[in-house]
């Protein structure tokens, strides 16, 4: 079944071409996101597609019979609304019972009135079969950290704003969900729910996301806008990245034959007679259509992150004993850790959990409580924070520049102006006057970038980096820190970002110390996945010793024989598949097929062990 159908839309700002003549669809169950580099029009086109935006040409159309909900980047609420407000009115009938349900909730401990009508609504969800919706209500206001119910959203963060929008766009129960930059503003925790939930549903989704991990497991379907056209590539992100290699690599020898065969059609329509108005019409015409192939530009922009770094001393930064408290709340417990040259580290925990607070003391925002500081004379700090810059409206993209550096020193110690280093960062001179607030959001966050790099710090310091830059920029991105010889100190949500970058992580836990976690993210999950598995198999262990004590009967000891074989069996392919993870492989396809190897010879192994648990104790 059709749910979506786009027919040659097109979309022009001033005399620049957003993209041109695009059509797609979307069936029921598909699961698409749409890819390209930043300013390609990725968030304009869902906008238009929700009629928030008008396109110049073409048709948008949806399926009458299905319900579409939409997350767009920057979600607005009515003045004065509440959260529950913002989450339940959206004319649901069974929403607007569970909505006056949590509200009795809330009264009734001082309202016997409210008690009374509890009663009544309980009626009601009953007959309205409503229960489960009330589930899914707890569950996915308890998975976004959605506490507070009665706060005025307008005056939430940003980032809880967006976690509000993202519960209210799931709980209307739509058919088709489009959403933009999902991930936004959720911890790691909220990113893996969300993933699984998405996967798992049977609801047919356009997206906009730079998280690769999250494109990897959800979609079947990339839209790559390249050059003002629309490509499809059906199937995983993976698969996207080997054929759009493979379609470059045809175009290109498309183009190569091309400009042989014009350099041939030149010299036959230069050797014919001026004077003669015979030539052969279709060769004239298919000379035209060779002339366009052989004339396309397959030059690729990209990001180019030449900046220099300040020489590190011997000392970078040593931390001893730092502490932190808000009141009663103690944030951060005394931690101590001495900074090496080179040194990558990820950090990792909930929102709230104090990592903006640590970065803030590190670099003099925020003074500690107790506990020394000591920077090295020659550290020069970069910090990249996940809030975007507040540019002085009225300022011009050079101007920004200019106020901090006319010069730049780059990676070869050699020098270039200004302007030079913006088309580094694609910001063409027509580009460098704009006025700041007319640039994407994705533009905005490369300039802010830039502001970083253009004082060649040696320790960087990168808070939700990847928040709104498009996947080439992020690919270059991570090639430069991968080579940056300074310290390195990562927050991110993005998985694949800090699976390729950091060395180790500092693990932020409420009302616990900071952790030193040797290895990526991915080993802190599947340690952290470990431990879950350990702590249930233990209760299952009890409950199996309190439950079973008959003896084994002849079938159950052949059985007991053949898992004592199993198991060990089972173990050494384990450790192998571990060993080949952790060997270094890049290739991300690869990555995730052991990672699934992994995790079902680990469900294997559980249930091959409660079963000989089981059996043992009945011996």
């Amino acid at each position: 079944m059709n749910y979506l159908s786009v027919e040659g839309l097109s979309k022009f700002i001033g005399e620049r071409v957003l993209f041109e003549n695009i059509s797609f669809g979307l069936e029921k169950g598909q699961k698409a996101a749409i890819v390209g580099v930043n300013g390609c029009g990725k968030s304009t086109m869902l906008n238009i597609i929700m009629a928030q935006e008008h396109a110049d040409t073409g048709e948008v159309a949806f399926n009458n019979n299905i319900q579409v909900s939409f997350l767009s980047q920057n979600p607005s609420f009515k003045e004065g609304a509440s959260v529950m407000d913002a989450i339940f009115d959206s004319g649901n009938k069974s929403l607007t019972l569970i909505k006056e349900y949590e509200q009795c909730l809330i009264e009734a401990e001082q309202n016997p009135e409210a008690l009374e009508r509890l009663t009544e609504l309980t009626s009601q969800i009953d007959s309205a079969n409503a229960w489960d919706i009330e589930a899914q209500v707890s569950t996915i206001l308890g998975k976004l950290k959605i506490e507070d119910l009665q706060a005025n959203v307008n005056d939430l963060s940003g980032g809880q704003q967006k976690r509000v929008a993202l519960a209210r766009t799931l709980l209307e129960e739509p058919d088709l969900i489009i959403l933009d930059e999902p991930t936004n503003h959720l911890d790691l925790d909220s990113i893996e729910w969300l993933e699984n939930y998405l996967k798992t549903s049977n609801l047919a989704m356009l997206l906009v996301t730079h998280d690769r991990y999250f494109l990897e497991g959800i979609t079947n379907c990339i839209l790559e806008i390249d050059n003002q056209t629309l490509y499809t590539y059906q199937g995983s992100y993976a698969d996207y990245l080997e054929k759009k290699a493979e379609r470059e690599h045809n175009l290109q020898t498309e183009v190569d034959k091309a400009k042989n065969l014009m350099r041939k059609e030149i010299e036959w329509i230069r050797r014919q007679p001026k004077a003669r108005g015979t030539k052969a019409k279709y060769r004239v015409d298919a000379f035209q259509e060779t002339k366009k192939t052989a004339t396309k530009n397959l030059k690729k922009d990209s990001v180019k992150l030449l900046v220099g770094e300040k020489r590190q001393g011997k000392k970078i930064l040593e931390v001893d004993k730092l502490t932190k408290s808000f009141g009663s709340l103690e944030v951060i417990q005394p931690f101590t850790h001495n900074f090496a040259r080179g040194e990558k580290i990820g950090v990792v925990g909930n929102n709230g959990s104090g990592k903006s607070t640590f970065l803030n003391m590190l670099t003099g925002k925020l003074k500690p409580d107790s506990g020394v500081i000591d920077l090295g004379v020659n550290t020069a700090f970069g910090y990249y924070t996940q809030h975007e810059l507040d540019f002085p409206k009225g300022k011009k993209v050079i101007e920004v520049v200019q106020d901090i550096a006319e010069v730049v020193t780059i990676g070869d110690g050699s020098t270039i102006g200004v302007s030079k280093f913006l088309e580094h960062f694609l910001f063409p001179p027509k580009k460098q006057y704009d006025f700041v607030e007319k640039l994407s959001g994705g533009e905005k966050r490369r300039l802010q970038l830039l502001t970083v790099l253009i004082k060649s710090p040696n320790f960087l310091i990168l808070d939700e980096p990847t928040n709104d830059l498009d996947l080439v920029t992020l690919n270059v991105l991570e090639e430069y820190l991968q080579q940056f010889s300074g310290c390195l100190l990562i927050v991110s949500h993005d998985r694949y970002f800090m699976d390729r970058l950091v060395d180790h992580l500092f693990i932020f836990e409420k009302g616990e110390k900071i952790r030193d976690f040797a290895g990526n993210y991915s080993d802190f999950r599947l340690e952290d996945s470990r431990k879950i598995v350990e702590t249930e198999k233990k209760e299952k262990i009890e409950k199996v010793k309190t439950t079973f004590k008959a003896k084994l009967n002849f079938n159950e000891k052949r059985e007991l024989e053949e898992l004592n074989k199993q198991i060990p069996k089972l173990e050494t392919e384990k450790t192998v598949l571990v060993t080949q993870l952790n060997s270094g492989i890049e290739d991300h396809a690869e990555l995730q097929r052991l990672s699934l190897e992994i995790e079902t010879i680990d469900n294997l192994l559980e249930e091959k062990e409660l079963r000989w648990l089981e059996l043992s104790e009945l011996e």
